[in-house]
């Protein structure tokens, strides 16, 4: 009997890619994310595509180019040559977070444009790192005579001075200052890359959620719980939409699961009365 072979479904292939932290491929699982919205996408064309950019990239510079030469040339190419920068017309556009829409329209957002940028800064052995700074992305490159920090909307390096005001109005809000202030260093640890992929996806979700989109929510919700399994508020929020979508029972299923993990959250009372809710309607 021959033996038959069916590709994985779109959520498969990323929860592979996401299986280990040791060997992540963080372009990879990026670029992955378009498949619900591109279910014919080929993610390895894009893979391809970005190669193509470094090769062109690498055909600029001497072999023993120093590294700040090679950072320069970097954003030159970047960010003036080729264009990429912010979507500043359309910031909420979903097609933001997808690279393949990302590498055709040269505009995104900062994770999305700081995920191509780091693959080009890799590619020439610039030691750069992503860095969840509070709301707003940013890049950082280890140099021999010390850091740059760069948001990837604009290209532009930021000094101590344009950090420290960025962070101001996060501070006040959250209680942050006097005697609870931390170091600005503290802000700008390198973020892994499962949580560079979390940031993408949550960024997809707050979308999704706030234009009440439950299947492209749902969609999102599956690639956040495979990357992070645990992570019960996801699945609370999974549950919430398919109870938006009208998908009942998995509605149960999903909110059930959270309250039996999640015992000492301050939402259990409200979540406990809608599963009860949702028991009735389907009753």
């Amino acid at each position: 009997m021959p033996l038959s072979f069916s590709a994985p479904t779109a959520l498969e292939y990323f929860s592979s890619l996401v299986q280990s932290d040791e060997h992540f491929p963080l372009l990879e699982a990026a670029a992955s994310i378009a498949q619900d919205e591109y279910p014919e996408l080929d993610v390895q064309q894009v893979l391809g595509d970005v190669d193509q950019l470094l090769a062109r990239l690498k055909r600029r510079l001497p072999a023993d180019a120093a590294p700040l030469a090679r950072l320069r040339a970097l954003n030159q190419f970047f960010f003036h040559d080729l264009n990429f920068g912010g979507n500043v017309n359309d910031y909420y556009d979903p097609d933001n977070s997808y690279l393949n829409a990302v590498l055709r329209t040269r505009r995104g957002i900062p994770i999305s444009l700081a995920v191509l940028w780091m693959e080009l800064a890799q590619g020439l052995d610039l030691q750069a790192r992503g860095v969840g700074f509070p709301g707003h992305f940013m890049l950082k490159v280890t140099l021999p005579k010390g850091q740059v920090v760069i948001d990837p909307f604009t290209g532009r390096s930021l000094s101590r001075e344009d950090l420290s005001e960025r962070l101001e109005p996060y501070k006040r809000s959250n209680g942050l200052v006097g005697d609870y202030d931390v170091p600005l260093g503290l802000y700008l640890q390198p973020a892994a890359p499962r949580e560079i992929i979390g940031r993408m996806l949550r960024n997809l979700k707050e979308i999704h959620q706030s234009q009440e989109d439950w299947q492209r929510a749902i969609a999102v919700q599956n690639r956040l719980i495979a990357l992070f399994p645990e992570a019960w508020g996801e699945h609370r929020d999974r549950g919430l939409a398919h109870a938006g979508q009208g998908n009942v029972a998995l509605a149960v299923f999903d909110l059930e699961t959270y309250l039996q993990h999640a015992e000492d959250a301050l939402d259990i009372d409200v979540i406990s009365e809608r599963v009860l809710r949702l028991r009735r309607a389907e009753s």
